[in-house]
């Protein structure tokens, strides 16, 4: 089975933000998320990623909307554990949704979700979500004790969060690596989708292929970072490319 890629377009709104925060409904405002997504398509993108967080800091509600109705790709919905965010879920009926932890003073997600202190009121979320329709994968570390309190929530998948792997140097690189391979194992075995995401890039991607049981890799601000040199859709064809050989 090819690895799927899901490509998180959150960075292009951080930018249009740094100039219109006060007035994304212009009709000046840029760069346009929807267009990011239609470029990624054309990329070759599996799905589209998208994360509206409480403090709107850079995708808007409306974002939401525009991206499931115009964009002709699976979407997957990033939410924190929030009744807020249950409700837009609920009624914007993204193929996927990735229950996050959401923090107001982090830059960007830092850490996984801990289902296991969380239980009963992730539990309740994920069900929620699955009654309509809605397929559900929890943000964790890769650590088994999250995986196996994943599959006891009957969440449909995980994304094991590569941040430490991403961030590490020397031998700690097989450390980490090795951390995701075991989750990744437990996850199968779990019967769980196994993803991963967060600081994944073109420089680290062949390493990381060497853990099994991946299904999708959901890849944002490298790909964006990209596309200012090289436009979304080049961006989108490298990563691409660089997936193609995943043995599983």
């Amino acid at each position: 089975m090819s690895l799927l890629l899901g490509v998180n377009i959150d960075h292009v709104a951080t930018l249009r933000q740094a100039r219109y925060a006060q007035m994304p409904e212009s009709p000046n405002a840029e760069p346009s998320p929807v267009q990011a997504g239609l470029d990624a398509l054309e990329g070759g993108a599996d799905s589209i990623t998208i994360h509206v967080r409480g403090d709107r800091r850079h995708l808007q509600t409306s974002d939401a909307f525009l991206v499931r109705s115009e964009v002709a790709l699976p979407l997957n919905f990033e939410m924190g554990v929030t009744e807020e965010m249950v409700a837009i879920a609920l009624k914007l009926k993204p193929d996927f949704a990735c229950l996050v932890p959401e923090s107001r003073q982090e830059v960007t997600t830092e850490g996984g979700l801990d289902v296991r202190g969380r239980f009963d009121g992730t539990r309740m979320v994920v069900a929620r979500l699955q009654d309509a329709g809605i397929r559900v994968s929890l943000f964790i570390d890769p650590e088994l004790e999250q995986v196996e309190a994943a599959a006891e929530s009957c969440a449909d998948m995980i994304e094991l969060h590569t941040g430490a792997f991403a961030n590490a140097t020397g031998e700690a690189v097989e450390v980490e690596l090795a951390r995701l391979a075991a989750a990744a194992k437990e996850g199968k075995a779990c019967e769980l989708q196994v993803n991963a995401g967060h600081g994944i890039n073109y420089n680290n991607i062949g390493k990381l292929l060497a853990v099994p049981h991946l299904a999708e890799l959901n890849i944002g601000h490298s790909i964006v970072s990209r596309a200012v040199r090289f436009g979304m859709t080049t961006a989108v064809r490298d990563m691409k490319a660089l997936m193609a050989n995943y043995a599983g």
